[in-house]
């Protein structure tokens, strides 16, 4: 990997057509990102935070310049390759959990795991037991998200995202639905789990109580990379 960084990103411009012109989200951003990372790009709506988490997660593509994830270059994948990155390596938690209410809690963290055609059912159900222990939540495993608390429904969320022990997690606003200690909780649990498994986790946050548990804060302002420092701990 390039220089030893599990993300690259180099000189991306992302515009979006809008009227006879354009809108830039980013422009100029250069960063690097390595294993057992903890940051968040940071900055208000508008920033082009959860556009760059987007690019990063091969879920948009840039208009210049390069983002490359796990040796991979985004720009180059044909859909199927994007899928297989973000299906195998990369988990995604949201500020609307995206439960799928008709599951249950079992069923909703087996779902990424469906997509990986090589696993035996013995093997996803230890994987899914071990993400629902990881997140507190075995005692739920019946349970449908109707019948959880908001902080529940995050749990089951950040299980799913983990399940398949992704090398990397991107978090878009994770805790804009909870209370304050329903924050506190989901995000000591995430240090645990960057600590244990050494998984990246990136955020996208104007969160206050989620900027002080970041490791590095990278700030956004009108797409462009305005700071970049590491936080002691």
């Amino acid at each position: 990997m390039q220089n030893g960084a599990l993300i690259t990103i180099e000189n991306l411009l992302k515009a979006y057509p809008m009227g006879k012109g354009e809108f830039i989200a980013l422009r100029d951003v250069n960063l690097q990102f390595r294993k057992g990372e903890f940051a968040g790009l940071v900055g208000p709506s508008g920033s082009g935070k959860t556009t760059l988490l987007n690019i990063v997660g091969s879920l948009d593509s840039p208009t210049k310049g390069e983002t490359t994830v796990l040796d991979k270059k985004i720009s180059q994948l044909s859909h199927k390759e994007a899928a297989a990155l973000r299906n195998h390596h990369i988990g995604f938690i949201f500020q609307t959990y995206n439960l799928l209410p008709v599951y249950t809690v079992y069923e909703n963290v087996k779902l990424p795991l469906l997509l990986q055609k090589d696993l035996s059912p013995k093997v996803m159900d230890t994987m899914i037991r071990e993400a629902l222990e990881w997140v507190g939540l075995t005692d739920k495993i019946k349970s449908k998200p109707a019948q959880l608390s908001g902080g529940e429904c995050q749990r089951v969320a950040v299980a799913r995202a983990m399940v398949k022990k992704p090398q990397i997690v991107l978090a878009d606003e994770p805790t804009a639905n909870l209370d304050a200690k329903n924050s506190h909780n989901i995000l000591q649990m995430m240090v645990r789990l960057n600590q244990e498994l050494q998984t990246t986790f990136i955020f996208a946050t104007h969160d206050e109580k989620v900027i002080k548990y970041l490791r590095r804060q990278i700030s956004l302002a009108d797409g462009r990379v305005v700071a970049d420092e590491i936080i002691q701990a």
